[in-house]
């Protein structure tokens, strides 16, 4: 379930064929990524997602599509074997390829509620990230505003601060204008200022990006649940729901669970009425190790209840 051994050449840049364990729902993450897409970064349509990107100093793009049992990778911009392998790397955690579906059904098919979720949508994976600081900037921005709201706030953040992609640099791809803001760009930005929100909000931006800074594996993949959650509510502005959201999506921590979340709630409410922060945890306390896939398929319920 690796790679391709070696990419196929293209006029246009490199592709890899990366293997998937069935069953994996490829509408799902396609509706997340749109979603939460940040304008002029990334651009997701039917049956295909793009972004731009910049590894090594060198700025990209790359596209990923749906094959039979596989998806198909484009990158454009990178001339060395090393940094594609990189780059693949990311995208492979960023659409949850090397997660085992039985694994998972099997830990939270221990409760009736979640093992009846799992039946129902038998693949979901947990949306990753490709760039953790990235991610991490996309969920403060989205503290106490909607997912729209806070798209919005994205692409005029990327728009005012991101470094506009030339025009052979963004290689045809359409919606892809700039690249994301980086630490170094962010770190003394008058945020606040130019997206009209909260001071806190935008302090809290800045701290995020002096901490990348100062520490560059911030957002390294893996470690201790204990001891990633507490080093980044240790920053400015970060509290237990983000902190334990970025943990989720940008550190592959499967058992992150951001147990004050609203959508979690609603989606235990069987008419009873919304159980309240302790009493969420205490049931999830069932679907350990594996409680931040519970929560993708109780917010995957959510929505489905709320759609007309």
């Amino acid at each position: 379930m690796t790679l391709a051994p070696s990419p196929t050449a293209l006029a246009d840049g490199a592709r890899f064929l990366l293997a998937i364990r069935p069953p994996y729902d490829w509408a799902h993450l396609e509706r997340f990524f749109a979603d939460h897409a940040s304008p002029g970064v990334e651009h997701v349509t039917p049956g295909r997602y793009a972004r731009s990107f910049v590894f090594g100093g060198r700025h990209g793009t790359l596209s990923v599509t749906p094959e039979a049992e596989a998806l198909s990778v484009r990158i454009r911009g990178l001339d060395t074997d090393d940094a594609r392998s990189a780059v693949v790397a990311r995208v492979r955690a960023m659409f949850d390829l090397d997660i085992d579906p039985r694994a998972i059904a099997d830990g939270l098919g221990r409760d009736p509620l979640t093992a009846a979720l799992v039946a129902r949508r038998p693949g979901l994976r947990m949306p990753g990230a490709f760039e953790g600081f990235e991610l991490a900037v996309r969920a403060i921005l989205g503290q106490q505003v909607s997912v729209a709201a806070a798209t919005r706030l994205a692409g005029r953040l990327v728009a005012s601060f991101g470094t506009p992609l030339a025009p052979d640099e963004g290689d045809g791809e359409p919606g892809l204008t700039h690249l994301f803001p980086t630490p170094e760009q962010l770190l003394d930005a008058e945020i606040s200022l130019v997206l009209n929100m909260p001071r806190a909000r935008g302090r809290a931006i800045q701290g995020l990006a002096a901490a990348m800074l100062a520490t560059p594996d911030l957002f390294a993949l893996g470690g201790d649940l204990d001891d990633r959650v507490p080093r980044l509510k240790a920053l400015p502005g970060i509290g237990e729901w983000t902190a334990q959201y970025v943990a989720m999506r940008a550190l592959a921590q499967a058992d992150a669970f951001p147990a004050g979340d609203v959508g979690l709630m609603r989606a235990l409410d069987t008419g009873a009425g919304r159980p309240d922060r302790a009493a969420l945890l205490d049931r999830a306390a069932a679907w350990r190790p594996w409680r931040a896939y519970a929560a993708i398929h109780l917010w995957a319920e959510d929505a489905a209840r709320r759609m007309p």
